[in-house]
């Protein structure tokens, strides 16, 4: 899978603390690809529809390159299928 292709994106090294879990609000089949911070949280939005893990994948993907890490580092714990999810950042 090819990168996202995002202008610019916020630097969330902060989150990548071992067994930290980052919840995030997808929207799926958006006109791009972009990740924000809120009050609320994190709020994702990104151009693969939500089939056979695609926009999962698409996420978790957007999510690692703004933290700097490798997305094998982030783990789908919760919402394989809704649009409120939870990964945790794993070291090893």
């Amino acid at each position: 899978m090819a990168k996202p292709k995002v202008k610019s994106l916020p630097d969330l090294s902060h989150l990548a603390q071992e067994n930290a879990e980052i919840t995030v609000r997808v929207t799926p089949k958006a006109a791009r690809d972009s990740l924000t911070e809120d009050d609320g949280g994190l709020r994702i939005t990104v151009t693969a529809p939500p089939e056979n893990g695609k926009a999962n994948e698409a996420v978790r993907q957007l999510l690692a390159r703004a933290m700097g890490v490798a997305p094998s580092r982030l783990q789908l714990r919760r919402g394989h299928t809704a649009r409120d999810k939870t990964f945790v950042f794993t070291r090893a």
